[in-house]
């Protein structure tokens, strides 16, 4: 068997806090991060929930300590990042070799819909220092320059299995020998654009979004980062704290069903959870919780809810959507759950599955609504699920 892949840092910033200290008193308290919007200049603020990041530009930037002329996204992303990279506190950092793998969806999307405001109005008006990061892969290069990562960098856009494919990815560089050290995860900021897009698919709640219930309605989108350090063995022999956790299992799949929907039998799901379980060489009855992808959609839960029944029945673990805080943080979502995945393991955290009251007809089971700590935690399965059918899931175990 190959050397383990270990979480030695963690960093997240989203609706319900700016760092993972916050994260964990809003868990406890049940304090989710969802609201009226605030930031964007849109027609949906009073109408369309958002799960905001409580921080406008200037306090972001100040907080990341780079411009505010910049894109949200590179913000959230350089915080989180820094955060995780803090936390793990690895000697020598600049004697091994490192990498950033990060993910978005966005990129600097929501500075670039500042430029066309004034732009298309006169097209000798608008900055074009509002564009210059619009590409996804920017982000990344800036960030990574920020925490002193040279030897390798890429971006992953993947719709909402982004960061735990990023994650997936980091881990395999480091068993191919390629790098002893990479912050993966993502990040990724409300846009205008992305808003009016999944409103166009109508899959947006009116209301705050309830996971797994019968009477769902729909999602609310959030925006956010999260970023976990993944290591070597060899790294972990030099570390002066101990890790959270290892990442013991990853697989994506991807069942080609729709270009925005999964497939109603859960295929791609069941694929991904499936292949986590037998790359970790473990059975469904050695998961102690399952971090739910659990958007709220109707199909999203009920093809999620189908794959589980399919491969945990009749034993189910404790399981929650995490989105019931923070919202669909999209390409940031994979990273922000793995960072509460990893926390779960080392505290032994089971978290609620907020607004949650009607179990869903076709299902046998139901998700968690209390906030449970010190239990026996495990595995984590953490579920990443992605338009286009692309499926991932990490699985996260204690060491």
């Amino acid at each position: 068997m190959s050397s383990p892949i270990y979480i030695a840092g963690i960093g997240v910033i989203t609706a319900i806090g700016n760092n993972v200290a916050q994260h964990l008193a809003a868990f406890r308290e049940c304090q989710a991060g969802i609201g009226n919007i605030t930031m964007l200049n849109t027609k949906h603020k009073g109408v369309l929930p958002v799960a905001e990041v409580k921080l406008d530009n200037e306090a972001l930037a100040a907080l990341a300590g780079i411009s505010a002329q910049t894109s949200r996204t590179k913000m959230l992303s350089l915080i989180a990042a820094r955060e995780a990279l803090n936390d793990a506190a690895i000697p020598n950092f600049s004697d091994l070799r490192t990498g950033f793998v990060s993910a978005n969806t966005v990129g600097g999307m929501d500075r670039s819909e500042d430029f066309f405001v004034d732009f298309l109005k006169d097209n000798n008006k608008g900055k074009l220092r509002y564009i210059f990061d619009h590409e996804c892969g920017s982000i990344t290069e800036v960030v990574a320059d920020a925490l002193g990562i040279t030897d390798y960098m890429t971006t992953i856009s993947t719709a909402c299995s982004s960061s735990a494919n990023a994650i997936f990815y980091g881990a395999r560089l480091i068993k191919n020998d390629m790098l002893d050290v990479v912050v993966a995860g993502g990040a990724d900021a409300l846009a205008k654009f992305t808003l009016n897009g999944f409103n166009t698919l109508m899959i947006l709640d009116k209301e705050f979004c309830r996971p797994f219930d019968d009477t769902r309605e729909g999602l609310n989108l959030g925006e956010g980062a999260g970023y976990v350090v993944l290591v070597s063995d060899k790294v972990v022999k030099m570390l002066n704290k101990p890790v959270y956790c290892s990442l013991s299992g990853y697989n994506n799949s991807n069942d080609a069903y729709h270009q925005t929907a999964s497939s109603p039998d859960g295929t791609g799901s069941y694929m991904a959870m499936q292949g986590a379980l037998n790359k970790a060489g473990l059975k469904p009855s050695d998961i102690s919780y399952i971090n739910l992808h659990g958007t709220g959609t109707p199909n999203n839960d009920s093809a999620e809810g189908t794959a589980i029944k399919r491969l945990f029945g009749p034993s189910y673990p404790p399981m929650s959507s995490t989105k019931s805080f923070t919202g669909h943080t999209l390409g940031a979502a994979g990273g922000v759950e793995a960072v509460f995945s990893a926390l779960s393991v080392k505290y032994g955290l089971v978290y609620p599955n907020l607004r949650f009251k009607t179990q869903m007809h076709e299902l046998p089971f139901a998700p968690e609504t209390e906030y449970l700590q010190d239990q026996p935690i495990k595995n984590v399965l953490s579920n990443s699920f992605g338009f286009g059918g692309n499926c991932t899931s990490l699985i996260f175990s204690a060491v």
